[in-house]
């Protein structure tokens, strides 16, 4: 039966579960602290890989992988377009592929053009259901309302400028700073790094107020850019800042026992996030061996390869074909071994009319794996394996295999490699390193995220007030369940794709 509670799920992004839990007792975060003390905490629930923003939030608004939204990196390689997709990596990089493309790609495109529409987001499913949703800025949005420009505050001159006057589709309430808003609000709207949690906190109290929502996603994203500015140990400040903002929905009940009595609760990180002191120029290392694609090159088709920096984490993508395309992709595999920094390098092969497998390599050892029957994972998922486990630090406890360092890391890489945009090799870096984006710059002397590692990828997971059943306990979370519980909450049957694991079905 569906729960008469309404449901907030708080997104925090790049939140640590052990800086929560130290904000939590130093008291710099009580509303936080409620909710741990009154819900089950989960410490360690899977990102996606790369544990980067667009495809974490993909993966929580839709319940699939990389492999089924198609969302690949903060930068990916466009073939059919022949050029790169840019998300806002950084504003240098926003300016070298123009802030015209960049807001495109970012608010328009990533919406209604690159995520997949053979998935269906929790507004999408929720909106059929007759299930009244809402959304403060949060980068997947798409649902069945559709929603004019509103072009408010600083960003109208620039989209006026850019000719932008797409309507979107998205949740019955959408609100995404000075672009879209649904309705009137006497909030600041704003899109700029590091002030975006108060106005989800302004929007939130008035959604509240007018009793306007069933299921109101609730984006707090100012923690990412305070901790890629100054590291992981200034993380208590900006989780004392987002659970402020939180505080005024609260505050707007009535307190936190009248917030409990008519919502339930899932606080969840699209990924955590690590500090970093060495950059890794990816690009230009590649480039002095391969003529390799610049943005907005005037004569793409004379490139070799197309390089995507991804925070930790990268994809190279072979412009040629035929066997010299595989000869240059056997040469870029040599060179990146060498780079000071490649922590892992994952492709995925198809020969004599076997079935695809998948190899990573680490420190001159190789492991090749595929979907199959051999063993099984922490998640219910099967796969065969063949050469050195210790690649992605497997073990094997109750009979099933699993990893501390590279968590879920077979089902995410797999999901990764089998994405239509992914790159012919996948990069994940080593601790401490940071692919230098394409506007030459990096987050060296802050906090980064991407890598395939357990520091990148593991954050908490907080159920609240969920009906019974919902909040179950299965061996490994990860961002793919979120969607279901979402789901589960409102009485609406979970699609049994969502539930997919790279190849193979989760169990509960």
């Amino acid at each position: 039966m569906p729960s008469s509670r309404k449901l907030c799920l708080i997104v925090v992004d790049s939140l640590r579960t052990d800086m929560l839990l130290r904000a939590a007792a130093e008291d710099l975060a009580p509303n936080f602290a409620a909710l741990m003390a009154r819900g089950t905490l989960i410490g360690d629930c899977v990102s996606a890989f790369p544990s980067v923003t667009p495809v974490a939030c993909s993966e929580i608004a839709t319940g699939a992988g990389p492999e089924r939204h198609h969302i690949s990196g903060m930068n990916w390689y466009h073939r059919a377009e022949r050029r790169y997709v840019e998300y806002g990596s950084s504003w240098e990089a926003t300016r070298t592929f123009g802030l015209f493309r960049t807001l495109y790609d970012t608010v328009y495109n990533l919406n209604m053009a690159h995520l997949s529409h053979e998935v269906e987001t929790i507004f999408e499913r929720l909106g059929d259901a007759g299930v009244r949703t809402a959304c403060t800025p949060f980068l997947i949005y798409r649902g069945r309302r559709r929603h004019e420009l509103g072009l408010e505050g600083l960003m109208r001159r620039v989209a006026v400028a850019a000719d932008f006057r797409h309507a979107v589709w998205g949740p019955d309430e959408l609100f995404y700073g000075e672009l879209y808003a649904s309705r009137k609000v006497p909030c600041r709207p704003t899109l700029r790094p590091g002030t975006r949690d108060a106005y989800s906190a302004c929007v939130g109290r008035e959604l509240i107020a007018d009793d306007s929502y069933d299921f109101l996603l609730f984006s707090l994203p100012d923690n990412d850019h305070h901790t890629h500015m100054h590291g992981v140990g200034a993380m208590r400040d900006s989780i004392a800042h987002a659970d402020h903002s939180f505080g005024q929905l609260v505050d707007e009940t009535g307190g936190m026992d009248a917030f409990l009595e008519t919502h339930a609760v899932i606080l969840v990180a699209d990924h955590a996030q690590t500090d970093v002191d060495r950059e890794l120029p990816i690009a230009r290392a590649l480039g002095a061996n391969w003529r390799v694609l610049a943005p907005n090159a005037e004569r793409p088709e004379l490139a070799e390869l197309a390089v995507s920096p991804t925070a930790r984490a990268a994809a190279v993508y072979a412009l040629g074909d035929g066997p010299r395309r595989d000869r240059t992709l056997t040469s870029v595999r040599d060179v990146l071994r060498e780079l000071e920094g490649v922590d892992l390098l994952a492709r995925v092969e198809t020969s004599n009319g076997s079935p695809p497998e998948a190899i990573v390599e680490r420190d001159g050892a190789e492991l090749r794996f595929r979907p199959g029957s051999q063993q099984v994972d922490r998640r219910g998922g099967r796969w065969d394996l063949e050469g050195d486990h210790s690649v992605l630090g497997l073990e094997w406890r109750d009979g099933r295999v699993t990893s501390e360092d590279y968590p879920d890391g077979l089902a995410r890489l797999w999901s990764a490699l089998s994405a239509p945009q992914a790159g012919e090799v996948v990069v994940s870096l080593r601790a401490g390193y940071e692919c230098v984006d394409w506007g030459g710059t990096s987050h060296v002397g802050g906090g980064s995220h991407g890598a395939l590692l357990a520091g990148d990828s593991l954050g908490p997971l907080l159920l609240c007030g969920l009906e019974p059943g919902v909040d179950d306990t299965r061996e490994q979370w990860t961002l793919r369940d979120v969607a279901g519980v979402v789901l589960d909450h409102f009485g609406i049957g979970d699609e049994p794709e969502l539930r997919v694991a790279g190849a193979a079905e989760a169990t509960r």
